[in-house]
Order: structure tokens, then sequence, then C-alpha cells
């Protein structure tokens, strides 16, 4: 079987991930295991808003409303079942991840379908205001929930549990996360290769002629934002555990920003080029903050000469066909 660049920057980020453990463990770098933890989790993120930004087009400005939301479950029900009471009076909180993570997808996606066809109403300048409107919203919700901490956040005191698995190692909290992201990334590649896929990406270009052959372009795009929603509430849920604390600061506005910086540093629409993107930007943001606190200010440039420079990012630049807009 003939293989491409492609799919050779494939395997070998899918070597590298299930490598770098041991590596890093062989020469001391322990740190590294949970840098690239909270990488995947963040590759993970982006992914979901790739699906969004470079099949859709949809611009969304809210997407860390989902991340929020799904981290704020597992919080939450972390919280109840420490304190044995009662969500909502009938409900029972839980640290089983076998329950509160399926519970964060399905919130989450509960939430994305509201907000989605609320704002499907809508294109272009207005989308992106109402759901970055949307986001604000519900971060200025979380700040008033008192009960669960408010603006201080909500900590854990340990990660939830997962039968045979001891999420409290750091080794095992990451083949988890890096499961999870290689199959919710394996999903998506074969949804947007799908005629789904295929309808999604033709309403996007031309509107008219997917509606003149009795498509319901918007119905598509929606199932595209609850999928989005539910992969970004499976990230929070995540980073929830991998930090033990959630805080109102996963809804905000800043946090859709970076993602939205690391699909556009990896590569928009490719689905592989996020995760590449996202740690490009945790690796520069670690190493650049050694330096100076404000450590954007010499990100900022990197990103414009990528954005300017190469078609599909970082990752477009690798597999070939990423040159000059102009070329």
């Amino acid at each position: 079987m003939h293989i491409t660049r492609e799919r050779l920057i494939v395997y070998g980020g899918v070597l590298f991930f299930a490598l770098l453990p041991p590596v890093a463990s062989f020469f001391g770098e322990h740190y590294l295991i949970s840098l690239f933890t909270r990488a995947m989790i963040y590759a993970l993120a982006a992914v979901s808003l790739d699906l969004l930004l470079g099949y859709g087009k949809m611009i969304s400005l809210g997407h860390a409303a989902f991340v929020g939301i799904g981290a704020y479950v597992v919080g939450i029900m972390f919280f109840h079942a420490a304190d044995d009471s009662l969500l909502f009076g009938f409900i029972g909180g839980s640290e089983n991840a076998l329950v509160v993570w399926p519970a964060a997808v399905l919130v989450s996606a509960m939430g994305a379908l509201v907000i989605g066809a609320l704002s499907l109403r809508t294109s272009g300048m207005h989308f992106i205001m109402i759901t970055l409107a949307f986001a604000q919203m519900l971060f200025y919700f979380a700040v008033g929930l008192e009960t669960y901490g408010g603006d201080d956040g909500l900590p854990m005191w340990n990660r939830n549990r997962l039968a045979g698995l001891d999420l409290a190692d750091k080794l095992h909290f990451y083949y988890v996360c890096f499961f999870l992201m290689s199959v919710f990334i394996f999903c998506c590649t074969r949804l947007v290769r799908s005629r789904f896929g295929l309808v999604l990406r033709g309403a996007s270009t031309n509107t008219r002629r997917i509606r003149a052959l009795g498509v319901h372009d918007v119905s598509y795009k929606l199932v595209c934002f609850v999928i989005a929603g539910a992969g970004a509430g499976l990230a929070g849920a995540l980073l929830a555990n991998q930090s033990e604390f959630v805080s109102p600061g996963l809804l905000h506005w800043g946090l859709s920003g970076e993602l939205m910086v690391m699909v556009l540093l990896g590569g928009l629409g490719t689905l592989f080029g996020p995760v590449l993107g996202a740690v490009l930007f945790l690796l520069l943001e670690e190493f650049l903050a050694i330096y100076t606190e404000h450590w954007m200010v010499y990100f900022g440039p990197v990103l414009i000469i990528v954005v300017l420079t190469t078609k599909r990012g970082i990752y477009g630049l690798l597999v070939g066909g990423g040159g000059n807009r102009g070329g």
C-alpha cells in the first residue's frame, strides 16, 4: 500500500504520543507527561472546533462554553458525591468516570443543541456575536454559583474513578486521554468523509445550490454543532480531572480564542492540524513564559506569519500543498 506523506505524518504522530511517556521517564523529564496530557485535552477541544470552522464554516467565539459545561458537570457531580447531597433534590453525585463523563458529554451536547438552534437562525457576524453572547452568559452564570465556588472556582480532591485504572497515576490518565482523543479524531474523520460531510461542506460553500437540491442545510449544521459541543464537553471533563479544579474561566471567550488560534496555527479543515496546533501553542507558551509573562506579544507574530503564508497552517506545510495563498 502506498503511504502518502499525510499518512506518514499521522502515523508518526500516533507513535510519538504512544512512546512519549516511557521516553520522558527514561530521561527523567516526567513533567512532559503532564504537559502533553494537557496538550491532548486541548487538542480534543480544538478538533471539535475545527468541525465548525473548517468544515461547517461556522465561526464560533463561544466554543469554550461547552468545555466549561463538561467541566462543571464533573465538578458538580464530585461536589455532591463528597457532600453526600442530591442535585436538584433527586440526582446523586458520583465520582465514577463511566457515569460522569458520559453525563458531561450529554449535557454539553444538549447545551449545543439549544445554542446552535438559536444561533443558526443567523449568519455571518451575527452568528459570531450570538455564540459569544451565549458563552459570556454562561460565564457570568457560573460566577454567580456561590454554592459551587462562584468566582473562586470549585476544587476537586481527587480524580474520577475508572474501573481497572488509577486516574491519579499520570501515566494511566495520559493514555486514557490519548485513547479518547484518537477515537474522537477517528470518528470525526469518518464523519467528514461521509455523505454527511459532503453535504456539510457543500452547504458551507454554496447554500443556495444545496437548498435547490432539497437539502435542509441548517439541520446538517445543527448536527455538526451538537457533535462539536459534545467533543468539547468531553475535553472539559478531562480538563477538570487533570487540574482537579473547575472555574468560570473555562467558559470565558478567552479560551475560545485560544482554541481558535490552535486550529489556525495547526491547520484549518484538517482535523489532525489542530492537534499539532495545540502542541505547538502549549510548548511555545511553556518556553516563552520562562522569559516573560507577556509571551503572547512574541507569539502573535508567529501566528500572523503562519496565517498569511500558508493555506492549511503548519500541518499543510508538512503534508505539502500548504504554500502561500497567492500561489
